[in-house]
């Protein structure tokens, strides 16, 4: 079950990385038979630049831990393995991760420390390491440049499709490519990007400015979607620029070259964010939750979450109810200091909100149907019951809540709370 739209189109070739996988039994459950790819490699030409996002939850993965290390090094490999997390694996886990590293690196003629590890799935678990280390020589046998939606298969756990997406520019005659894949389906409240999540680019990038450049779109993406609240232990988003052009490298976080890449990656890492949001577990409806005139862009991401997290808002939406009462408790409890109930206005419409989030005016947003439900403290004298039905019977829905004090706003992108995403959380080790 999930939301429509959001289709994975062919995906542009990156020169400078290839990329293989590989069926390595990870969990456990299918050893006589071959299944779908759960192993990945993503190797890099010499002189890469990288840059990499990660988990804030404190029982961060072991494969985090050595990515934390490693970042900084001459990165020239990603290994990622679904069906396990290795987190919460103590110090087998590090060691786990570390021999992954090292297998990869003899196989590619690098160093250890120029391999990253990356790990989704169970927790608790340990990695089933004669396997793992099958399935790297797997990948790394059938690395190629084209591989990108194999990648993408492969990476995925509880996902009902594969999420990616390209985008092509040009610069003095010269085109520029950033393609990116991303798994994500449960256990979704980033806080610093996705679960996983592989840009790259064949622009050439100084590091530091690709690391800023990441944590700037991220903000304002990854971290900007929830479908259940649960932070994971392995999110972790890497943005990788080979520089296989002939244009000068960006050293500097301004100029035509730099915004039009900028506009490349956010657009990229965007069209994932919001892929998973679509295809969050159990989801029916995508909900957008848009804050406008708030004091601050905490207070107005308090109310968006409160909303976007609510059980109670969450399963309204899977029943295709319009109970607002539910809506105006959860911008009551938010914890806006001083917030005048009398003020706040609450709309209703249709379709998704993208555009604030890319720089227009909170006023210039376009929703469709958009009609007022709340005001001065109460339901809207115009609101009718029968109009709202028929927005909570849409696929994409928005909701606008104009706090009435101040010009700050943001957008936080959510789903429903199903019958189907308890149960697939439910038998989700079984």
């Amino acid at each position: 079950m999930s939301v429509s739209g959001f289709d994975f189109s062919p995906l542009s070739p990156v020169p400078g990385i290839r990329l293989g996988t590989a069926f390595a039994d990870i969990k456990g459950k299918n050893p006589d038979k071959k299944s779908r790819d759960d192993m990945a490699v993503m190797a890099f030409d010499e002189g890469a630049s990288v840059a990499g996002v990660f988990t804030q939850n404190a029982f961060c993965a072991a494969p985090v831990e050595i990515c934390r290390r490693h970042l900084g090094e001459n990165i020239r490999a990603f290994v990622i393995n679904a069906g396990n997390a290795n987190a919460c694996t103590g110090e087998a886990g590090l060691s786990d991760a570390e021999q992954s590293c090292e297998y990869l690196a003899t196989s590619l003629g690098i160093s250890a420390q120029s391999v990253m590890p990356f790990s989704t799935g169970v927790i608790g678990v340990p990695l089933p390491m004669p396997r793992l280390l099958d399935g790297i020589q797997g990948c790394v046998d059938n690395l190629d440049e084209q591989h990108w939606e194999q990648a993408a298969h492969a990476i995925m756990t509880t996902d009902t499709r594969p999420k990616g997406h390209s985008v092509q520019f040009v610069h003095e005659g010269e085109a520029v490519i950033v393609t990116g894949i991303a798994k994500g389906s449960g256990m979704i409240k980033p806080n610093m990007a996705t679960m996983l999540a592989y840009v790259g680019t064949n622009a050439k990038v100084a590091t530091p400015i690709l690391q800023a450049l990441l944590v700037e779109c991220t903000e304002k993406s990854f971290n900007r979607i929830t479908v259940d609240g649960d932070t994971s232990t392995n999110d972790s988003c890497m943005l990788v620029a080979t520089g296989k052009t002939s244009l000068p490298e960006i050293q500097e976080a301004s100029g035509d070259l730099y915004e039009k890449l900028k506009t490349a990656v956010f657009e990229v890492l965007l069209h994932s964010a919001q892929s998973i949001v679509a295809d969050g577990e159990g989801a029916t409806k995508f909900l957008s939750v848009l804050v406008q005139e708030g004091e601050s862009t905490q207070e107005c991401l308090r109310v968006a979450y409160a909303v976007a997290q609510s059980p109670l808002i969450k399963t309204a939406l899977f029943a295709s109810d319009p109970n607002w009462g539910r809506i105006v408790a959860a911008i009551g409890y938010a914890g806006v200091k001083g917030l005048d109930a009398n003020a706040v206005r609450v709309y209703l419409g249709m379709g998704i909100v993208s555009d604030v989030v890319k720089g227009a005016s909170a006023s210039a947003v376009n929703i469709a149907n958009e009609v007022l439900i709340v005001e001065q403290g109460g339901c809207a004298k115009g609101y009718r019951e029968e109009v709202g039905q028929r927005i909570f019977d849409h696929e994409f829905i928005t909701l606008r809540i104009a706090l009435g004090r101040g010009q700050k706003s943001e957008t936080v992108w959510t789903t429903d709370l199903s019958h189907e995403y308890v149960k697939i959380n439910a038998e989700y080790r079984t």
